[in-house]
């Protein structure tokens, strides 16, 4: 475009903002310094059932009177133009029009400075029908976590229930069986209580990564362990780690408890729903990521594959698979451990990927950089 023909630059209140926002799937309402609507799309008007004339240049405290779901007046709670300085907005939350319209409205303050007064309220403003999505997924969770913990309850109450009414009629074995049984249920259940944990503090954004020295080799092959000592033939898992000619592995700083709980979901499934021997990889891992400058710089890290020899996951389903509630083919299972391995890898500044191994099974390959802290490095 030659010098002199750029077109002009959008300020407040321009026409052409709303015209962009018409493409925005969600609602979206503009109010500027003095609460006047300056931006509405045709979605937030179709949403509060008013046309775009009747909103544009209206006080938006006026024309969407919105109150909480107990009848109080939302504007005189948040108070946007007077209100505390440090407010930044509202998380989103079901508010109501006068008529019974519904809306699920998020806020924010936009402030030329800090502690500044607003000059801008942006509302964004979702239907019914997302709300209605919202609430189904909540009634699937509740389903299923109902469905799951009542099988391993069930059975510990009734073994809890045999043994102490007719405790002098088992022999020790039998005694050691049943308690076996409880353990397992009982540790089943605190599997599905940490995933919801997990779930709740990824969704809030609150996870928390406590990073020490890990040695991953020694936590694969604890794994192992603990699924031989209940019974899986130990002939039926590899472990393969880095030989003479191969990189040294770089150390790792991850949180213990959170890379033990990848490898026991990774692992853990490849068990129960793969077939053959289950081969465990650990190698050193050098990714080049470009700089600003136009140099490249190494980052040290470590890939760790779990691989079977079953059918596989059909390809249809690979970009379904780290999502919730997500269980192909398979029955039973919350369909929440490889939505939680995903978070918890990412939360490291890591990557998960699934792919089919040689023999045609499962493969999930796993990136860990080795994200040293600086105090610790020389």
């Amino acid at each position: 475009m030659r010098p002199g023909l750029e077109p002009p630059a959008l300020v407040p209140g321009d026409p052409r903002w709303s015209a962009l926002a018409d493409h925005l799937p969600d609602g979206l309402v503009v109010a500027g310094a003095d609460a006047r609507i300056s931006v509405v799309n045709v979605a937030a008007a179709d949403i509060v059932g008013l046309g775009r004339s009747e909103l544009l240049g209206r006080d938006v405290r006026e024309v969407l009177p919105f109150s909480d779901t107990t009848g109080r007046r939302w504007w005189d709670l948040t108070v946007p133009w007077s209100g505390l300085a440090v407010r930044t907005g509202h998380r989103e939350r079901l508010l109501v029009l006068p008529g019974g319209v519904e809306a699920m409205v998020t806020a924010r303050y936009v402030r030329p400075g800090r502690s500044q007064p607003v000059s801008s309220v942006v509302l964004q403003l979702r239907g019914t029908l997302a709300r209605r999505r919202s609430e189904n997924d909540h009634a699937g969770l509740i389903s299923t976590v109902a469905h799951e913990l009542r099988s391993p309850l069930t059975s510990v109450k009734g073994f809890t229930s045999t043994l102490l009414r007719r405790w002098d009629r088992f022999t020790d074995d039998q005694k050691r069986l049943m308690l076996a049984t409880v353990e397992a249920d009982a540790d089943r259940v605190t599997r599905l209580i940490s995933e919801l944990l997990d779930i709740s503090r990824m969704d809030a954004g609150r996870l928390e990564v406590r990073r020490q020295v890990v040695d991953v080799v020694e936590s694969v092959r604890g794994q192992v362990r603990r699924l031989v000592a209940t019974g899986e033939d130990e002939a039926r898992f590899v472990v393969v780690t880095p030989g003479a000619g191969d990189p040294p592995l770089p150390e790792v700083w991850a949180d213990p408890d959170r890379v033990e709980q990848v490898l026991a979901n990774l692992v853990g499934n490849a068990v129960r729903h793969g077939a053959g021997t289950i081969t465990v990889t650990v190698a050193a891992q050098q990714e080049r990521r470009g700089d600003l400058d136009g140099t490249s710089a190494q980052r040290r890290g470590i890939s760790l594959t779990v691989e079977d020899e079953g059918e596989g996951i059909d390809e249809s389903q690979l970009s379904m698979v780290f999502t919730k509630f997500w269980r192909g083919a398979r029955r039973g299972g919350t369909g929440l451990g490889l939505y939680v391995v995903r978070g918890l890898v990412e939360a490291h500044g890591g990557r998960i990927s699934l792919g089919r191994s040689g023999a045609g099974g499962a493969a999930f390959h796993v990136e860990l950089p080795s994200s040293t802290p600086e105090w610790a490095r020389d």
